[in-house]
């Protein structure tokens, strides 16, 4: 153990070095990098019986995530680097309360003491258009990998970003391998919401238009291979504190169609209103079709209720969301916030999904089909978030999170009762 440590060590040391030397050189124009250490605790108390049969997980681990993001070189055609590197180390979670997504679970379900990853991706920039090939974090509302425990997520393929018309970002990408975030190497699965694609990949094209004026929006289209195309439009507004989103997806099977039928059509509008240190937010949700709204990669959904443990996708699902916001600087105590919000989820009915897909699966020993959610389902999450970041001196921009988050519904509904507590305390080191 102590010599995989010490790899994993010399790996950020050495990925710092080519940091600095790039820095000092001046071979790279407005590079940068960061090694963010990022200390995590999580436990979830199971109100139910859990899936796998515990009633509680608990894991804490101590994670360190170096990037690395070169300028150009000069010339018509412009060449660059972007790198990171990370290494996790268990500082507690035993076998019977391991799974938290915190760290990788072998076969026996013993929780790794540690692990550790690196990748990269080389790009190449003309003009306001940039080319990426490797591996790389992506942010599109149809394909978006998360960064919500020690280790982010990472897909490998290329990403095209163009800005050649003024207002308008232009995207289009494809991948081929994804990256969980408790994995040390990436797969060529890709795991939706009901079903994965082996070997598979992802596609998707798509604008964001008028993201710095006050009234803007977005499209795109994407492919999970053999499984589903998918559509999504985004309007927003912006001005004097107010905030209005709409967004909307729409999905049907393609090809093999891997998940089964598919005709989904999900739905949300909140609106939001900042003054003085508050903020208050109302949401609704809908989901018209008799299967989930499925996607892959961990945000990759851009609905207004898709929040902290559930993301209120259910078939059929109806639901709404009360939010609050405090900020404290206005109180003398800059860098404290403070967030609370409520949801609830009903109308669910899975009950009609596609007989023999990944919703309503034929189980053998049954010989019934075996539908993923039942008739009438509900459910509702309460979250609670506070979170200081020092403003100034030796420790300034560290950061410590306290967030509590409960959720409770009926059988007919997929998710479990649980209750979560998240300690997450993080220091970046800029270069």
């Amino acid at each position: 153990m102590i010599d995989r440590v010490s790899m994993h060590l010399t790996l950020l040391a050495l990925f710092c070095g080519v940091n600095a030397t790039a820095h000092a050189s001046g071979f790279f124009d407005d590079a940068s990098g960061e090694v963010l250490s990022r200390n995590f605790y999580l436990n979830n108390d199971y109100r139910s019986p859990s899936a796998s049969g515990k009633s509680y997980k608990q894991e804490w681990a101590q994670g360190f995530i170096g990037t690395f993001s070169s300028g150009f070189t000069a010339g018509t055609l412009g060449f660059g680097l972007d790198a990171h590197a990370f290494s996790g180390l268990k500082l507690d979670g035993g076998k019977g309360h391991s799974g938290t997504g915190l760290l990788p679970v072998d076969s026996d379900g013993r929780s790794a003491s540690n692990y550790a990853s690196a990748g990269g991706a080389l790009k190449l920039k003309a003009s306001r258009t940039t080319l990426a090939f490797g591996e790389m974090t992506v942010e599109t509302p149809v394909f978006d990998t998360s960064d919500k425990r020690l280790q982010p997520e990472y897909a490998s393929g290329f990403l095209l970003s163009s800005q050649e018309i003024d207002n308008v970002n232009l995207q289009a990408g494809h991948f081929t391998a994804f990256k969980n975030q408790d994995s040390a190497s990436g797969k060529g699965d890709f795991y939706g919401y009901g079903a994965s694609t082996e070997h598979g990949a992802i596609s998707f094209i798509g604008a964001d238009l008028f993201a710095d004026r006050p009234l803007g929006g977005a499209l795109y289209a994407a492919e999970l291979t053999d499984t589903w195309h998918q559509y999504y439009g985004n309007l927003h507004f912006k001005q004097s504190g107010l905030l209005i989103d709409a967004n909307l997806y729409h999905t049907r099977d393609t090809g093999q169609a891997l998940a089964g039928a598919i005709d989904n059509t999900a739905v949300s509008l909140s609106g939001k209103y900042a003054f003085g240190p508050h903020a208050v937010m109302l949401g609704w949700q809908r989901i018209h079709g008799d299967t989930p709204f499925d996607f892959v990669g961990g945000d990759s959904i851009y609905l207004a209720n898709s929040i902290k443990y559930a993301d209120f996708n259910g078939a059929n699902e109806r639901s709404w969301q009360a939010r609050y916001d405090l900020n404290f600087g206005t109180f003398g105590l800059p860098g404290l916030t403070f967030m609370t919000r409520y949801v609830a989820g009903s109308h669910i009915d899975g009950t009609h999904a596609p007989k023999g897909g990944a919703y309503n699966p034929f189980d053998a020993d049954s010989g019934e089909y075996q539908p993923q959610q039942g008739k009438d389902g509900k459910h509702w999450e309460r979250d609670i978030d506070v979170k200081y970041i020092v403003q100034s001196g030796a420790a300034k921009d560290l950061s410590v999170q306290l967030s509590h988050v409960s959720h409770r519904g009926n059988e007919a509904q997929a998710g479990d009762d649980i209750d979560r507590l998240y300690v997450v305390v993080q220091y970046p080191l800029g270069f």
